[in-house]
């Protein structure tokens, strides 16, 4: 009987161990002109641990600085930012080898596409130096088609040396998925187009468009998990501003700053993400800045600032949040490696847990499906 009862219990704690870890496939975008690299790379991340392995590397593909991931989990897009040379490509991925195999690309429609999307029916494409927005159908096995359609953005901005021309530097679904909303650095605007899935050409249509200050420069934004706030970060100005959000239409609320108050510097905002519960918000800064940002979301979605905390690291472009929301790993493109950070749930602080993932110029993070 004691026998017995022993068997149980170390079976019991096994399994408890095993569903307290939870591993899940870290995708790594990185630029492969400055330093060693092949390309994407996949890691095994433990989402209870904040260990790592890596587990695959991609065959060399030219700067995929940008990755996203099928619904299915089946199917790897890239961006291959080389100039007027880029493309986007796309890769067949196996979720439990994390194995990656080649499948095609297509030209990008515009020089540099900094960041893409995609959903059961299209590849959408931001391209940075084109000033355009490129959309790709999907073939039945993961397979680009030639763009079904180009849109160019026209104007520019304040800043001489960064708003020469449009920037068209992110491309994001609405929770709905009607609109697709997209950050012109170089015009100073937000632009919101109604997404038509299935149409052969016309799959996106301009609805509206709206300004944010002169020579503030919009680089990513993220909506609040109800759909109704739009939270976008300024690269130039370092400005976080909030908007009201319905039907494709923003209308701006609020704003406050990724600065410290006393900090004299140079920087350059870049990335914002949520915490998974939605109670906190974080805010990646370059240059001598080099931080994370860190926010209380309040009831009424206006943000308390938490402070910032060194990103340890040169030029934090990129970072990303685990679905358990128990750690932040911040991609550092100057100092060659990611940074892994244990999330304070309640406070929102962020503790060095002194893991590092050596890596050439990572600049794009993304979590596979669990």
């Amino acid at each position: 009987m004691k026998k017995s009862f022993v068997i149980l219990l170390l079976i019991s704690m096994f399994t408890t161990v095993q569903a307290q870890t939870k591993s899940i496939n870290l995708i790594v975008g990185t630029y492969t002109n400055s330093c060693d690299s092949k390309g994407i790379y996949v890691y095994d991340f433990d989402t209870n641990s904040g260990d790592f392995k890596l587990k695959n590397v991609s065959e060399s593909t030219v700067n995929p600085s940008y990755v996203s991931l099928s619904s299915n989990n089946k199917i790897i897009y890239a961006v291959n930012e080389n100039g007027k040379e880029s493309t986007v490509s796309s890769f067949g991925f196996d979720a439990a080898s994390e194995k990656l195999d080649y499948i095609n690309k297509q030209d990008s429609k515009g020089a540099d596409p900094c960041y893409l999307i995609n959903d059961a029916k299209n590849v959408i494409v931001a391209n940075y130096s084109g000033g355009n927005i490129a959309v790709f159908g999907k073939n039945t096995d993961g397979s680009l088609t030639e763009a079904k359609q180009v849109i160019q953005h026209f104007g520019k901005g304040k800043n001489t040396q960064r708003q020469e021309s449009p920037h068209v530097h992110m491309v994001y679904f609405s929770p709905d998925k009607k609109y697709v909303l997209s950050n012109d650095l170089g015009t100073d605007k937000i632009y919101t187009y109604r997404y038509n899935p299935t149409a052969t050409t016309n799959v996106l249509e301009l609805k509206d468009s709206i300004s944010v200050t002169a020579g503030s420069g919009p680089r990513h934004l993220t909506f609040s998990q109800d759909g109704k706030l739009v939270y976008v970060l300024q690269e130039l100005n370092a400005a976080l501003t909030t908007f009201s959000y319905a039907n494709g239409v923003l209308k701006k609320m609020d704003e406050t700053t990724v600065l410290a108050p006393d900090f004299k510097g140079t920087f350059s905002a870049a990335d914002i993400h949520f915490s998974p519960d939605g109670k906190f918000l974080y805010a990646s800064n370059r240059g001598e800045a080099n931080t994370i940002s860190i926010f209380k979301v309040l009831k009424n979605g206006k943000l308390e600032s938490k402070g910032q905390t060194s990103s340890l690291g040169k030029g934090p472009r990129n970072f990303v949040i685990d679905p358990t929301g128990n750690f932040l790993l911040v991609g550092h493109q100057y100092t060659n490696e990611i940074v892994i950070f244990k999330i304070n749930k309640t406070t929102g602080s962020l503790t060095d847990t002194g893991k590092r993932i050596a890596l050439c110029a990572p600049v794009c993070l993304v979590f596979g499906k669990i």
